[in-house]
Order: structure tokens, then sequence, then C-alpha cells
């Protein structure tokens, strides 16, 4: 069993990011780009429809095309089913492969609906889902969309919308308003040549460095990191949050509930205190799936939650001042039996109750 950070099976916990959009977009460009932005994390991918490949993120990109089978239908969803996709998953996932992070290139013309349906269905315990990630060509968006209406559909099932080629338009602006308006809650972020910073879709650590349970700085990387390439940073706020006081589950619960428009990720430890004393709870959530993995508090450990929250047009201010209010007043009341049940609801079910 890998020392990593742990999933709901008790391995690594390995995020699959479906990567969708319309034909020419930029999909392959944002892909090399993630390749070489990785900070040494090994990436994974399903590429074009059918090959699984595993790929080394300190590789020249151009290694992505050259190891790619593909389908002549051109269509995913259509060529595998769910337990066709769990073939290849697994063999990504696999300890020895030491991937951190599988990316679904999808075709231009799949429903990437059914290919996050097919991940959702997985049944391998230390695959969780990443998110839907659609790339918009921003000069051809207008004809795109007058000639097939259901990108908007696309978009609006999406929990990131990367904006590509910007410096094609002499105003990006209406098509952002556009795409905005379009979306439903999602992250909405402009790019050119695919340029979004890899830390919105993935830790960007190697996995041999996370050994153990993961730290606050794997979580949240110093600063200084950050300046190497400050405008990968310039669409998207980041939020940092520590507290020694445990949270009320109730409180956290209506928080995330309600999360608001553009807060793409969270990640971290979430400490409630006496209504489960043994357990910290892993939060990940990307767009609108949410999940919680309760997991030993390490022997020594202080106690405490740390979060990090990113997203883009977010209210920092705000969101700090609800995370504070999530804080719990004491013990719970002796009738409290329920104040776990929404965390729980959140939290999946593993066929071994002893993993």
């Amino acid at each position: 069993m890998s020392e990593r950070s742990s999933g709901p099976g008790g391995g690594r916990q390995i995020p699959v990011v479906v990567l969708a959009g319309f034909l020419g977009s930029g999909k392959t460009t944002l892909l090399n780009h993630l390749l070489h932005r990785s900070g040494g994390s090994r990436i994974g991918a399903v590429v074009n429809d059918f090959g699984a490949v595993e790929i080394d993120a300190m590789a020249v990109a151009g290694a992505l095309g050259d190891s790619t089978v593909s389908l002549g239908n051109g269509c995913l969803c259509c060529a595998v089913d769910a337990s066709e996709l769990d073939e290849y998953l697994e063999r990504l996932a696999r300890p020895s492969a030491g991937i951190d992070v599988i990316v679904i290139e999808a075709s231009g013309l799949a429903e990437p609906q059914e290919l996050v349906r097919m991940v959702l269905a997985s049944e391998l315990p230390d695959i969780v889902y990443g998110g839907l990630v659609e790339v918009v060509d921003a000069a051809e968006f207008d004809a795109t969309r007058a000639a097939h209406p259901g990108i908007d559909r696309h978009l609006s099932l999406a929990d990131l919308v990367v904006v590509n080629k910007i410096d094609r338009v002499d105003d990006p602006e209406p098509v952002l308003k556009t795409v905005r308006h379009l979306v439903d809650r999602a992250a909405v972020v402009p790019a050119t040549h695919g340029r979004v910073d890899p830390e919105f879709l993935f830790d960007c650590r190697p996995g041999e460095e996370r050994i153990g349970q993961l730290s606050f700085d794997d979580l949240h990387r110093d600063g200084r990191e950050h300046d190497v390439h400050p405008h990968l940073h310039a669409g998207y706020d980041t939020l940092s949050f520590v507290s020694g006081r445990p949270l009320d589950p109730r409180r956290l619960i209506a928080f995330l509930d309600s999360r608001p428009a553009g807060l793409y990720r969270i990640k971290g430890y979430v400490d409630f205190g006496p209504y489960d004393v043994r357990n910290r709870y892993a939060v990940h959530s990307v767009g609108r799936f949410l999940r919680f993995y309760p997991e030993p508090w390490p022997a020594g450990a202080g106690r405490a939650t740390q979060l990090v929250l990113i997203g883009t047009g977010l209210d920092i201010a705000a969101l700090r001042a609800e995370l504070e209010g999530c804080g719990s007043d004491g013990a719970p009341h002796t009738d409290d039996e329920a104040g776990m049940w929404g965390v729980l609801r959140y939290v999946q079910e593993t066929e071994d109750p002893e993993a």
C-alpha cells in the first residue's frame, strides 16, 4: 500500500480531470502546457478516445502525440463504457506507475456529460473525479455556438472554463461575459496558448515528495515559487485558512452548499473537534463535486483546520469571515447525534468496513 495521501480505499488519491472543448479550441495545447508546468508531478493521460499511456511530466510534451492510439470514430464516450475506461484508469493508477493526476483529453465531438458520468461510475477506490474543464476558442466562439448550439449545454456542466486564444480577439470581454452568463457557478479563466496555472487543476508536487500525510505546505506552496510565472496566477484568487478552533459540521455544510460562483477548488483538512475526536476529515471539492475522507489524526500532530480555496472573482474577506463563522461553540449537545449527518452524506462508502 502506498504511503502517499490516502483515498477511500486506503491507497493514493488520484484526481481524474476531463478536458473537453470543441475542435481546435486548444485542448492539446493546454495539456502540453500542463506537462511543462507540472512541478515534477507525473501526469497520466487517456487521449484521443482510446489509448491510455503513462506520461512523465518532465518529458517533452511532444511525446504525448507520438504515444497516442486514436479510434477512427473520434468519440471516447461512444467507443468505450465505464468498465472499459476503468481498465485504462487502473493501469495508470497502479502504485508502480507513480501517477499523481490523470487527464482525459476528449475529442472535440465528445459529450462531456457522458465522460463525467463514466468517471463518477468508476469502481476504482482510489480514483476521484477532478472536474470538467471546458476549453473555448475566443476567436471562434460565436461561430461555433451558431453551428453547434449544444456548446451552451456543455459549458453549463463545466467546473472550469478556459477561454483560450484571447490574444486573437480585439476585445475579449464580450466573449468572457457571454461565457460567464452560460456557466453554472463555474470558474472562468482567460488564457493565451492554453497557459493556465496547473495548481488550478491539481497539486503540483511529485508523488515522491508526498510521503506520509500531506502538510499544509503541500496544500499551499511558498509564494516565492509563484513569482516565477506570475502571469499564470493573474486569473484567480486564493485563500489559505487555518484555525485551531474546531468547526461545526452543520455550519460548514451550510457554507459548502452555498459556496459562491467561481470557487473552483477546496482542499485540505477539517477538525470537527468533539463531533469526531478520532479523525480529521480530508476535503476535496472541485466545482460542484464534494467529498470528505475521514482519517486518523497523525500521532503527535497538532489539531487544526487547514484549507485552501481557489477560484476566480472571489471576495476573499467575505469567504474568510464565513469560514470563521463556521467555528464550533463547544461540545455538541447530548441530543445532537445528527450533527455529522450532513458531512457523512459526502463520505464515499467502501466495500470493506475495515478499509
